[in-house]
């Protein structure tokens, strides 16, 4: 299958090894993987702070970017769930956006949507021996509706011994520009993951979003928990011979 990858800002910017590491698991599955090199924002944060023209102006510029793609993989949650639930929401119905979101929507997904639901695997040949523990983001949990599909790729991963975190369902607090505009609910909230995820003893806090990854992982850090965070990207593409590397 021929796979378009939207990498999206957070990766691309802060986190280019996740974008690195679903190509590896991919093309390891026997899938070709393409990058539209026009890709830019999806809108997300234009959209929630408010910016309704532009997260319009951008979402017809990821239409047009991937409407010619088979698939498309996010690697991130929240920025799927923004094409397929609020693109719709920016177009007028029966309107250009509207049709063009309605045709490419259905065809965008998140890692784990993409490996269980359209390519039929669990068990990707991955290899990751370490205790770790899984965080369902919100979009991931409530908009996308991702259920078991993580914990099921987990669970086959040789090595890996899978933690349940207490209060998983419960949001880390990053929110996008909710961390900003209400810093202390946001820090208080991420304290209280961290301190969830440290009480697992595991070793790595996993998630579908480098975003919330980075609100969490930067708590542990300055607890000096010992714990780190790793996308479910990463863990699926690590097999024997580069953990032999590390």
């Amino acid at each position: 299958m021929r796979i378009a990858l939207f990498v999206t800002c957070v990766n691309d910017t802060l986190f280019p090894d996740t974008g690195r590491a679903v190509v590896r698991l991919l093309e390891r599955l026997g899938h070709e993987v393409v990058f539209p090199a026009d890709q830019t924002c999806c809108g997300q944060m234009h959209h929630n702070s408010g910016y309704r023209r532009a997260a319009t102006r951008l979402a017809v510029h990821f239409v047009e970017t991937f409407a010619d793609a088979d698939v498309v993989v996010a690697p991130s949650g929240s920025c799927a769930a923004m094409v397929r639930d609020a693109y719709p929401r920016l177009g007028e119905e029966g309107g250009r956006l509207s049709r063009a979101v309605a045709d490419l929507a259905p065809r965008v997904y998140d890692l784990a949507e993409l490996l269980v639901d359209v390519l039929g695997v669990t068990d990707v040949g991955a290899y990751f021996p370490h205790r770790v523990a899984y965080h369902p983001t919100c979009h991931g949990l409530r908009v996308l509706g991702l259920g078991d599909r993580p914990y099921r790729l987990l669970r086959a991963v040789r090595g890996l011994d899978l933690v349940e975190l207490p209060g998983a369902a419960e949001c880390c607090g990053f929110g996008g520009t909710f961390a900003v505009k209400n810093p202390d609910v946001s820090a208080a909230m991420g304290a209280d993951k961290a301190r969830h995820a440290v009480s697992t003893g595991a070793e790595v806090l996993c998630a579908v979003d480098n975003s919330c990854l980075m609100h969490i992982g930067g708590t542990l850090s300055r607890q000096r928990s010992g714990m780190r965070v790793a996308h479910l990207a990463e863990i699926l593409a690590s097999t024997e011979r580069e953990a032999v590397r590390r």
